[in-house]
């Protein structure tokens, strides 16, 4: 049986966990057991850029801060090695850098195990097409690139007519 001091540095722990998923918009678990450190360490400077927290706990820790929060559906991915990626503002963040190193790394050495966004729970499938979605800045982009060659158009046209105008008027 484990002393009272194990019990309470394991309940601090699972508070802890429960606090930073309660606190991220989005997570991904992944299993990490054949990455060197040196692409472990460039995953995690990749992640922390982006502002994503990367951290590796014991799996009956995770599963206890998951069902803590409400968030089920995690028992079959909470096996082996297990590492959780967090944002608290990108909902794509960690599903996107997770997936482009997990495509280089391969599958013997890096997988996608599963993944939440606001509470939602997304299976390995659904991490990997979460994975593809650009980034909010690359999407807001491309919304204004979309919107910009029809308002050029726009303002071509209607200096073209007011040329004529001032052309018909000036003859």
């Amino acid at each position: 049986m484990p002393s009272n001091a194990v019990l309470e540095a394991k309940k601090a722990k699972v508070e802890k966990l429960t606090e930073v998923i309660k606190n991220s918009v989005s997570g991904v678990l992944v299993d990490y057991k054949g990455i060197t450190v040196e692409e472990d360490t460039k995953l995690r400077k990749e992640l922390r850029e982006a502002g994503v927290n990367y951290f590796v706990e014991k799996n009956t820790m995770l599963l206890r801060a998951f069902k803590e929060c409400g968030i089920e559906g995690f028992e079959e991915a909470l096996n082996g090695t297990t590492a959780l990626a967090v944002s608290n503002d990108d909902q794509t963040a960690p599903a996107r850098i997770l997936g482009k190193f997990a495509e280089k790394a391969g599958d013997e050495k890096f997988n996608l195990k599963a993944g939440y966004v606001e509470g939602e729970v997304y299976d390995q499938a659904g991490v990997v097409a979460l994975s593809k979605i650009p980034s909010k800045d690359t999407l807001l982009a491309q919304l204004v690139g979309s919107l910009q060659g029809p308002l050029q158009k726009l303002a071509a046209t209607l200096n073209a007519v007011a040329d004529k105008k001032k052309e018909e008027e000036a003859a």
